[in-house]
């Protein structure tokens, strides 16, 4: 096969210079001819062998640059696809990500909730991503493979430790791992896009429940309690490792922008790449779970704060991010942060002025430092929900058959040790 490595005895001249060398000059001082070895494995004679493996020699510090390829439909992207991504990179230098096409999901899975647009902007959108082929096949034939081996220059495809089966029950990489070219990332537990639907429509059928109940509110402790609520167990190093690790300069322009970032969707990324190129750090702050519950109802975030703080730290255009920041911005926090400039788009789940709330940007804006930006996408967090609800007996079919599958792999899986 074209992508299977054809190694000779070359790979030996390269890692072991000074041994063939030594062999080459060994035959010369006892009277072999030269020709003979030349005869051998198409070696040129002594007298140009020398120079090339001094070449050798310098070369042998440097390392083959390894490009690794992870594809998926990426729907509903959450920190967990980050995660994947994250680890996918580390075991390359540069990460390569096939984004499966609109009409290849339909036929495999249903539709899909983000268009292929949306999908490659959130993918383009993380930090580890280096490139993106766009409408790539759900399933890796002989001869996509080939077309990653030959043509993008791919040494190893990525998938998760969790089990990846096609519609007749084969295993999708199995091509890649016959000719030994696959490597295992592990499975980030406790979130899927099979999670985050059933959220979604939870959520759905407790609203449903309120209003049959004469329009009562559900309290907190019922959203936390639901079947569906998050088992994600975040960690300081888990943290770490989405973040940059680099604060700002001492005269570096710091642009400040806050929100929920539930649901975190390509109207996020596009809105944060607007701020960003408004200054030279990127300052992030992300509500609480309490304040986006009592400004935009009970059954929101559908995300909780460390989840959507993940997702928006995987984002390249962020540079930091406040966990848990305050909805009014004080001037201390302005004092705190060295803030030189605080944006809000022009698109927002709701309107605070309008809900008798105080202005959160009183102070930024005495201070002449607050700029309205326009919303590149008009996209929120309730239309992507609702683009759920328009579809409910499809994802609720398809979640179901799902579920079960997920809820096997957790009862079957074992610890693996993973970054």
């Amino acid at each position: 096969m074209e992508y299977q490595a054809n190694y000779s005895i070359w790979d030996g001249v390269y890692y072991h210079p000074h041994l063939f060398g030594g062999i080459m000059l060994t035959a010369a001082l006892l009277g072999f001819s030269t020709s003979y070895f030349s005869g051998m494995a198409s070696f040129p004679t002594l007298p140009y062998m020398l120079p090339y493996l001094g070449n050798l020699q310098k070369q042998k510090g440097s390392k083959k640059h390894i490009r690794v390829y992870m594809d998926g439909c990426f729907d509903l992207m959450h920190y967990g696809h980050a995660n994947a991504l994250r680890q996918a990179k580390a075991l390359g230098d540069e990460l390569v990500v096939g984004l499966v096409s609109d009409e290849e999901i339909i036929n495999n899975k249903g539709p899909p909730v983000l268009s292929m647009e949306e999908r490659l902007a959130l993918v383009s959108g993380l930090k580890w991503v280096d490139e993106v082929i766009a409408n790539a096949p759900y399933a890796i034939t002989e001869e996509f493979m080939n077309r990653l081996f030959n043509e993008h220059k791919i040494d190893y495809i990525i998938h998760g430790d969790d089990p990846c089966l096609l519609p007749d029950g084969s295993d999708a990489y199995a091509l890649a791992k016959k000719v030994g070219r696959y490597k295992q990332i592990k499975r980030t537990e406790g979130v899927s896009s099979t999670d985050i639907v059933g959220r979604i429509l939870a959520s759905m059928e407790d609203i449903e429940v309120n209003r049959e109940r004469n329009g009562m509110k559900s309290n907190l402790d019922n959203h936390s309690q639901s079947k569906h609520a998050s088992n994600f167990l975040p960690t300081s190093r888990r943290i770490v490792q989405f973040s940059n690790g680099k604060g700002p300069g001492p005269n570096a322009r710091v642009v400040y922008i806050d929100g929920a970032f539930d649901l975190f969707h390509a109207g996020h990324v596009e809105i944060l790449k607007s701020a960003r190129q408004l200054g030279d750090f990127l300052l992030v702050g992300i509500y609480t779970d309490q304040t986006v519950s009592q400004h935009r109802g009970s059954h929101f975030p559908l995300m909780h704060l460390h989840e959507r703080s993940l997702s928006v730290l995987a984002c390249r255009y962020v540079d930091e991010v406040i966990i848990g920041a305050p909805w009014k911005i004080t001037n201390d926090m302005i004092t705190t942060f060295n803030i030189s400039l605080v944006v809000h788009g022009t698109v927002s789940e709701s309107d605070s002025s309008l809900n008798g709330f105080v202005d959160p940007y009183k102070v930024p804006k005495n201070m002449d430092i607050f700029k309205t930006i326009e919303s590149p996408k008009n996209i929120t967090t309730t239309s992507v929900a609702q683009r759920i609800k328009a579809n409910y007996e499809i994802y609720e079919k398809r979640n179901a058959k799902k579920e079960a599958s997920e809820k096997k792999f957790y009862e079957d899986r074992k610890y693996i040790s993973g970054d």
